[in-house]
């Protein structure tokens, strides 16, 4: 178990990055690898269902159809041996009645195409998942599994509650626990509806995954204050003592609608904030559209255990006219989505703050996708 024993990594800062024109771990082979792909809040609003209508109209797929709004994502999804996504919201039924912020109820549309794009699975502990009731979470999670979706977070029973969600990849199986720091003043209908933030408890479920044969834990947490550039206490406190358990292996986080630093404390990886993946543009916040991907390749050593040996990020925006999802990096599969002047702003911003707490000292780099199909 990575750091059981006391044995991590040297703090951020120790870690010299690789000299000028050197390959990035990410961009040599690696036989013995497993990459997890973890993106910010899929948060639906109006404008994105009716821009699903318009898409619909022309792809034929009827009513709504969200594809084309995620479809930047797939490339880098494929990529992965595990995807997940965050469901901030409900879902209503497919016909509607749909509504948006403050008390979401939003098409379930939107998971069939996160599907389709290469999610694997889904958390689900918002501080909105209580806005359509116990009916809208269960409404939600029979959605998930429509669409073939794993998740965890919000549960239908007590016994899928105790049960941690472990996902079955080719190499390795991966834990995922998740939690949130509140549920916006509602009461659930029973204490085990939704995962709350509660730090002895994250760790007594990553405990019990890796007795049930978990090799690798991520750990999430849906806290923060909205549209900030630095995590706050809770999220600090609560990612370094899930770090400090030595059961967890990466820490992430979203609910800011922001991106946030990444941190590599006592060896452990936190990226405190993943912003938003789909979100209606803000006219007066702008970093609420934008967002970040992280990708973690973790690496078996000898003795088999796993644990982070590369960690990548790609900055993205949301664009309108049409509503898409648009990378950021260096590799630029899609092309062009804003102005060079937007894009450039958009990269400098986040570099700035995703390098904030030393990120980029301890080898965090931005994700270059070519460069790593090339090396394969």
């Amino acid at each position: 178990m990575p750091g059981a024993s006391g044995d991590r990594e040297a703090p951020a800062g120790s870690a010299a990055p690789a000299p000028p024109g050197a390959s990035s771990p990410s961009q040599e082979a690696c036989d013995n690898c497993l990459d997890v792909v973890v993106t910010g809040d899929l948060l639906v609003h109006p404008q994105l269902w009716d821009q699903a209508a318009a898409d619909a109209a022309v792809t034929g797929r009827m009513p709504l159809d969200f594809e084309p709004l995620l479809a930047g994502q797939r490339p880098y999804l494929e990529a992965a041996d595990l995807a997940v996504c965050h469901l901030e919201t409900p879902v209503s039924d497919p016909e509607g009645p749909y509504t948006g912020y403050p008390t979401f109820n939003v098409p379930p549309q939107i998971l069939t195409a996160a599907r389709e794009v290469g999610y694997d699975a889904c958390t689900s502990a918002s501080n909105h998942t209580l806005d359509a009731g116990p009916a809208g979470v269960l409404r939600t999670l029979a959605a998930l599994d429509a669409a073939g979706l794993d998740h965890t977070g919000s549960y239908a029973s007590a016994s899928d509650a105790e049960q941690p969600l472990i996902l079955d990849t080719p190499d390795a199986k991966v834990a995922l626990i998740e939690a949130t720091y509140a549920l916006n003043g509602q009461i659930p209908d029973q204490p085990w509806r939704v995962d709350l933030l509660d730090v002895p408890a994250m760790v007594a479920k990553a405990r019990a995954a890796r007795e049930q044969g978990a090799d690798v834990v991520l750990a999430a947490l849906h806290a923060g204050d909205e549209y900030a550039s630095v995590p706050n206490a809770q999220q600090t406190e609560a990612a370094h003592a899930l770090a400090d358990s030595g059961l967890i292996d990466f820490i992430y986080g979203h609910h800011t609608h922001s991106v946030l630093p990444i941190e590599k404390y006592n060896g452990t990886w936190i990226a405190y904030g993943l912003g938003n993946a789909v979100t209606e543009l803000s006219p007066v916040y702008d970093v609420n559209n934008e967002g970040l991907a992280v990708r973690a390749r973790f690496s078996r050593d000898e003795t088999g255990q796993w644990s982070v040996s590369d960690l990548a990020w790609l900055p993205s925006v949301i664009v309108s006219n049409p509503y898409r999802w648009c990378a950021l990096g260096p590799d630029r599969p899609a092309g062009s989505c804003s102005t060079p002047g937007h894009e450039q702003a958009v990269k400098e911003r986040t570099r700035s703050v995703v390098e904030s707490l030393g990120a980029a000292a301890a080898g965090a780099h931005p994700w270059d996708l070519a460069a790593e199909e090339r090396a394969q």
